[in-house]
């Protein structure tokens, strides 16, 4: 019994871990905070390019937004395992099956 329950945690904890919420938060952290402080060290010309506007700062700062808020979302609402199949088949079973 103590084997299925330490199972059951290790599922819990995979699952959490390959969320993909965290995985497209966090890639969205990284590049908005390269893309950011490209567009903070932007030259004239490259804002020329542009028409002055700092397009790189601007996009940076949206996918640092972005990244936040998913892993925001990922906090405030936890993905949570699939039942194990006993409690599965005492909590009614497969419904399609019937």
């Amino acid at each position: 019994m103590h084997e299925v329950e330490e199972l059951e945690r290790e599922s819990s904890t995979a699952a959490r871990l390959f969320d993909v919420r965290r995985i497209i938060g966090g890639l969205f952290v990284v590049y908005g905070v390269i893309v950011t402080i490209a567009g903070i060290f932007a030259s004239e010309e490259d804002l020329k390019k542009a028409q002055d506007i700092n397009i790189n700062l601007w996009t940076g700062l949206g996918m640092l937004a972005l990244g936040i808020f998913f892993l925001v979302w990922l906090r405030l609402s936890p993905a949570v395992p699939p039942p194990p199949p006993e409690e599965a088949d005492t909590a009614g079973g497969d419904p399609l099956l019937k």
